[in-house]
């Protein structure tokens, strides 16, 4: 991989983790025009990662060093009999959310009957499609949950909305499982679950905070586990391009995260809808030209 294929998926990284636009749908994508090989595309894509995850821990670094303070008094307020769940703080409150809405993630391990292996390898098993047509049906999945997160947002007006210490166990268990649906090419996992939370009637920055602070942990071990596979593809690829693409897709994850932000506050949420819509109808027809002529048109190899 050269520097400038590596620059182009570092913005695309930065930009699309958390837009909620899919990052996983849009690599998917760019690798495919760019012919970039797989076996290259999973250490690079774990690196990548790498990048935007130091975008939001220096975004959030106040509320996320509150968190993690609040985690380990929680901890010895266990131990020491001192736990109330009624006379929680706010921070607390929102660690036993973020814990709470990572459960249904354990689902994914849970073996499927009849089968071999469990729902991760299910899930999985759809990134080994050689066209884009997933990743269209997906775009347009999220394009459509973004638009009625934004139409119903918008139509709640004289609503009291929940903030941080009126997320519920509900709340949590919802989102959560939104955030599962997101392991799909194409479903945004922060606009799934900023959705989720709109849905549940929290406030926009609520639902932003916890959309981005639940999403850390659950990159971080979907980050391990492309560790294990790179390792066991032998993946390799050049450093230099390896460095750029990292620090590019977290100066472009810095701005990304500013950008929503912004976005949310003039309440403009159907702007990433229809983009969203736009471009899975566009790698639909691709998708369905590419599989009628058995050729990727980009590259022009096989498929």
């Amino acid at each position: 991989m050269d520097i400038l294929k590596a620059i182009i998926l570092g913005i695309v990284q930065g930009a699309t983790e958390f837009l909620p636009v899919s990052s996983s749908g849009h690599l998917s994508v760019a690798q495919h025009v760019l012919g970039v090989n797989t076996e290259t595309g999973i250490l690079f894509d774990l690196m990548l990662h790498v990048g935007t995850l130091a975008a939001v821990f220096f975004v959030f670094r106040q509320l996320i060093g509150r968190l993690i303070c609040e985690f380990f008094r929680m901890i010895k307020d266990l131990f020491t009999g001192k736990f109330c769940w009624s006379a929680m703080s706010h921070d607390r409150r929102m660690v036993m959310m973020l814990i709470i809405g990572l459960l249904p993630l354990l689902l994914f391990f849970l073996p499927l009957p009849g089968t071999d292996g469990n729902l991760k390898d299910f899930m999985e098993s759809f990134y080994e499609d050689s066209t884009i047509l997933l990743e269209g049906f997906c775009f347009l999945f999220t394009g459509a949950l973004l638009m009625i997160a934004h139409v119903s947002s918008r139509h709640a007006s004289g609503v009291r909305y929940r903030n941080k210490k009126d997320l519920t166990v509900g709340n949590a268990l919802t989102v959560g499982v939104f955030q599962g649906i997101a392991t799909l090419p194409g479903v945004s996992r922060s606009g799934s679950t900023l959705a989720a939370g709109l849905f549940c009637g929290l406030d926009k920055q609520t639902a932003l905070d916890y959309s981005f602070i639940l999403g850390i942990p659950a990159i971080l071990g979907a980050s391990l586990l492309q560790v294990k596979d790179a390792v066991a593809e032998k993946a390799q690829v050049e450093l230099l391009p390896l460095l750029a693409g990292v620090i590019v897709s977290a100066i472009v994850g810095f701005f990304a995260i500013k950008l929503l932000k912004l976005v949310l506050k003039k309440d403009r949420l159907n702007v990433f809808a229809i983009y969203c819509l736009v471009l899975g109808l566009a790698c639909v027809v691709i998708g369905l030209i590419e599989a009628s002529k058995g050729i990727n048109i980009f590259s022009g190899s096989r498929l």
